[in-house]
């Protein structure tokens, strides 16, 4: 089992080299979870099996291979043949223009797997199918990706005309780009703004130009580190209002679904197997919630009668005068000075 581990560390370091050319000890350290120490160790023993690789000390030093070196490696166990074919983002290969790509190099490396992994890997295709769109999801505007790509992949500035959600001005800005990313089929260009990362839709951009200027990221940040930034802003955002409210059972999966980010607890004992009886559809399910703000408790009213807001005062509040304003818009018998029944 060790030397197995070994083998595959050995022929991670050597792709790493393979694609990034020179590459210090401790970020390899870093991508395979081990010491550096270690790495320098599984450096002598490529060199020993006759790869001609080498460590340069200091500090512009690193690991690299022989200039004009290169191998090729078919070793792929049966689990990463099949990986490769599991594709989840099918998505995004449309949006950037590579379908066609994809397919020939799928191709490629079906060619190229050690026969016994191909009746896998092709099985694999064909009986594990990912869709990243949820269930009656609107239409998604068109997004030209082009330009955007452009000043990614060229490291340059780039100057967009921006809407932000809910409102109806657009704004420019000069933005530094880290890269694009993909969330649940929606994209995103992650760029700074006057040194600090901000997340733009790219649906939301309605003009884009690639600058003459170079980029200016901050030292040291990559897409991921970014990314991991402002997802985490995104999905832990203060919630300052908490909410205790019972469910209809029979809504509690779409309750679930819906409002799901906001959801603290469920309180189903049926579900704790805490309950003998059967529970009916009619059954009220206690269940907390938290938003960032007392207005946002409004969502619940799209459930009807099936949700109740038990507390605090001032929601069940902010909900009445809600229902009132929609009684006083619908409750009349029809709209006679427009001439509508």
């Amino acid at each position: 089992m060790l030397a197995n581990v070994k083998s595959d560390r050995l022929l991670s370091i050597l792709l790493l080299l393979q694609t990034r050319g020179r590459v210090p000890a401790d970020e390899l350290a870093r991508r395979l979870e081990v010491s550096a120490r270690t790495i320098y160790r599984d450096v002598e023993s490529l060199s020993a099996a006759g790869v001609p690789v080498y460590a340069e000390r200091g500090r512009h030093g690193g690991i690299s291979l022989l200039a004009g070196f290169r191998t090729d490696v078919t070793g792929l166990t049966s689990n990463e043949a099949r990986a490769l074919f599991v594709l989840a983002a099918q998505g995004a290969h449309s949006a950037l223009g590579l379908d066609g790509a994809l397919g020939s190099a799928l191709r490629k490396v079906m060619a190229a797997l050690p026969a016994p992994h191909r009746p896998a890997a092709e099985l694999t295709s064909r009986r594990i199918l990912v869709d990243p769109d949820r269930w009656l999801a609107r239409p998604r505007p068109s997004v030209d990706l082009d330009t955007l790509n452009t000043a990614v992949f060229t490291d340059r500035r780039l100057r967009i005309r921006y809407r932000h959600g809910g409102e109806t001005t657009a704004h420019t800005y000069t933005v530094d780009p880290y890269g694009l990313v993909a969330k649940a089929g929606t994209w995103y260009l992650v760029a700074d703004r006057r040194g600090r990362a901000q997340l733009f839709r790219a649906d939301r951009v309605l003009e884009a130009t690639v600058t003459d200027a170079p980029v200016q990221r901050r030292k040291g940040v990559e897409l991921a580190d970014a990314w991991e930034v402002l997802r985490r802003q995104v999905e832990e955002r203060p919630a300052n209002v908490r909410i205790e409210a019972r469910v209809r059972r029979r809504r509690l999966e779409m309750f679930r679904r819906i409002v799901g980010p906001f959801v603290l607890d469920v309180h189903d004992r049926a579900a704790a197997g805490e309950e003998a009886a059967e529970p009916g559809d009619d059954e009220w399910v206690p269940v907390e919630v938290a938003y960032p703000v007392l207005s946002a408790v409004r969502q619940l009213l799209q459930f009807g009668a099936d949700v109740e807001v038990t507390g605090p005062a001032e929601a069940r509040t902010e909900l009445a005068g809600a229902a009132a304003s929609l009684t006083a818009l619908y409750g009349g018998a029809g709209r006679d000075d427009q001439g509508c029944r």
